[in-house]
């Protein structure tokens, strides 16, 4: 009994963390099926399966996380499950794009609020999914190559994952797709690259700059509370040290 205590003591912030994400996908589900059950209407049941696949790339990043620490796995297993990751991680951030439906008419039985709550708070629950596996890859960079490579896998990743964004919502394909006819994508997916639209343009820029930010805001603002903890753990002895001096040399 004691040994579970002092786990879930130690690692207290990853576990609230994972409560939270579920405590917010069921709540998510339970808005969608209520709004079924009241207006007849199976509008936003979608973002039921978009939160499923945000899930999948979470998932592929703890378990990645978790078997990283042995050399055999690092260089064997890592690199599969490397791949499915930066297959099904657009679907993350994609919920983004779920917020234009609001502009959709057809809103039959629900007021528009409840309409708001239910696709932010769905967009948001899955974007933060996305961050965290971000998170776990990077750190997995940063232990087994150097923190530069691994804040310019962000920035790539950020990128990349903007543009499959873009495939999703515009283009219609999906990460399956990639998986069942890889030739057919990768060359439609070419054709996007060699000769980019405007629109292409804009919507990659913008988004990899609007999910930079939320990545590097939440980064920082997990590392502020660290810090607080680390120095409410010193001693007076250790605070007088790190004061600048007054005294003129």
């Amino acid at each position: 009994m004691n040994r579970i205590k002092n786990y879930i003591y130690r690692n207290r912030h990853n576990l609230a963390v994972f409560v939270l994400l579920n405590l917010a996908c069921l709540t998510c589900i339970a808005l969608v099926f209520a709004r079924v059950t009241y207006t007849d209407s199976f509008r936003h049941s979608g973002l039921i399966w978009n939160l499923f696949l945000a899930w999948i790339p979470f998932i592929l990043a703890y378990f990645a996380h978790a078997i990283s620490w042995r050399k055999i796995t690092l260089y064997i297993v890592i690199p599969i499950i490397a791949f499915l990751w930066l297959i099904f991680f657009p679907n993350a951030p994609y919920m983004l794009t779920d917020l234009q439906d609001l502009a959709r008419a057809g809103g039959v039985g629900a007021p528009l609020w409840y309409d708001v709550i239910i696709v932010v708070w769905c967009s948001w629950t899955g974007t933060l999914l996305g961050i965290i596996s971000l998170y776990l890859m990077q750190d997995i960079i940063f232990r087994t190559i150097s923190r530069w490579v691994g804040w310019a896998f962000v920035f790539v990743i950020s990128a990349a994952s903007s543009f499959g964004m873009y495939i999703g919502r515009f283009v219609r394909l999906n990460s399956w797709d990639i998986l069942q006819n890889p030739s057919e994508t990768a060359m439609e997916i070419l054709g996007l690259v060699i000769d980019p639209s405007m629109r292409l343009a804009a919507f990659t820029v913008l988004y990899t700059f609007f999910f930079l930010f939320v990545y590097l805001l939440l980064y920082s603002f997990s590392h502020m509370l660290a810090e607080q903890r680390t120095r409410l753990q010193e001693t007076p002895e250790q605070l007088a040290s790190t004061q600048p001096s007054n005294s003129i040399t």
